[in-house]
């Protein structure tokens, strides 16, 4: 079972420059997403999460389209053929 993961360029550098990922799902969870992804591009992967794990506070992630921070956060369960789209916060004025 995979899921896509989609990665705007800024953080698609660090994945090789694929903008689009097919991860193993593992056990159907957001956390196992990452973990693989992590596995697969370590930078990558502390860009998305900090030290304790956790997703950091500047980092958007969406499973098919739901912001997950509203939701069951890592615990988010993820299908297979679901979207996880990782987008950086942008600020400015």
């Amino acid at each position: 079972m995979t899921a896509e993961v989609v990665l705007p360029g800024v953080l698609a550098d660090l994945a090789g420059g694929d903008k689009h990922l097919a991860v193993d799902v593992g056990a159907g969870t957001l956390r196992d997403v990452l973990d693989r992804l992590d596995e697969r591009h370590p930078l990558l992967g502390r860009r998305i999460r900090d030290e304790t794990g956790a997703v950091r506070r500047f980092v958007n992630v969406y499973v098919d389209g739901d912001d997950v921070r509203f939701g069951q956060g890592l615990a988010t369960p993820v299908a297979d053929g679901a979207v996880v789209q990782v987008l950086p916060s942008v600020a400015g004025g």
